[in-house]
């Protein structure tokens, strides 16, 4: 069962704008210094303890013509700022992380690519994956895994980064994907999305989005996602859902 954090004082109020209560008592992220680290194609803002929203997909499921072009486009703005010799604002980040999200997550909801996590077996190994090390490298907000990309809300806990946890994460499923699929070669794209979640409106539609993302997908009765507070899903013992035409 997933062991979700309990309300303290100072922690989100019961209001929640549409986010299911338990969500709403869920703890809000205690905010540090911001630790920037180039990954990939993107800089990477974290903190300690911090919240995120995290988006990691299969490889076949984004052109590189996609990639290229929004890579080049936070590319110019990392590299205007530094040839000013000065960080980033706030608006200069918002703008690079909604470069990749609106492109990246309207190619996504289209169900580009092989799909494998239609697949009951291959979606149940990384629902797997992403509860073994809950309550102990971190907290599990929301989760859902669409047919060909995952979406988590994770408060890390005290001494575990997030780029460790996703690796675990990619690294076991992966393994795992490829035997169940008597397959070789690479399972997910090496670049994952995070979003560093700032304040409460930011937590609560991050669990708004999760949670609705199979609906607006056009995925019926989809049976891999889940939400602090709720009762989390089983295998999936049939079919993965319907695709609207």
């Amino acid at each position: 069962m997933n062991n979700c954090d309990k309300a303290q004082p100072g922690t989100f109020p019961d209001r929640s704008a549409g986010v299911p209560p338990a969500v709403a008592g869920a703890s809000r992220p205690r905010f540090g210094e911001v630790t920037i680290h180039d990954r990939g194609r993107f800089p990477h803002w974290e903190k300690q303890g911090a919240a995120y929203f995290i988006t990691f997909r299969l490889a076949d499921s984004l052109p590189k013509s996609v990639l290229e072009k929004i890579a080049g486009e936070g590319e110019d703005i990392v590299r205007t700022a530094a040839h000013l010799r000065r960080n980033l604002s706030s608006d200069e980040r918002t703008k690079i992380q909604r470069l990749s999200t609106k492109v990246i997550e309207a190619y996504l909801d289209r169900g580009a690519g092989t799909r494998y996590l239609r697949q009951p077996a291959l979606a149940d190994e990384v629902v797997h994956a992403l509860r073994h090390f809950d309550g102990q490298r971190y907290r599990l907000l929301a989760w859902s895994v669409m047919p060909n990309h995952v979406h988590v809300v994770v408060r890390m806990l005290p001494s575990w980064t997030l780029a460790s946890v996703v690796h675990s994460w990619k690294s076991f499923t992966a393994k795992r994907a490829n035997q169940i699929l008597h397959a070789h070669g690479t399972f997910w794209q090496r670049e994952c999305y995070d979003h560093l979640i700032r304040d409460e409106g930011e937590f609560e539609r991050s669990i708004r989005y999760v949670a609705e993302n199979p609906g607006k997908a056009g995925l019926e009765n989809w049976p891999w996602v889940w939400v602090c507070g709720r009762d989390a899903p089983t295998t999936a013992g049939g079919d993965a859902g319907v695709t609207k035409p």
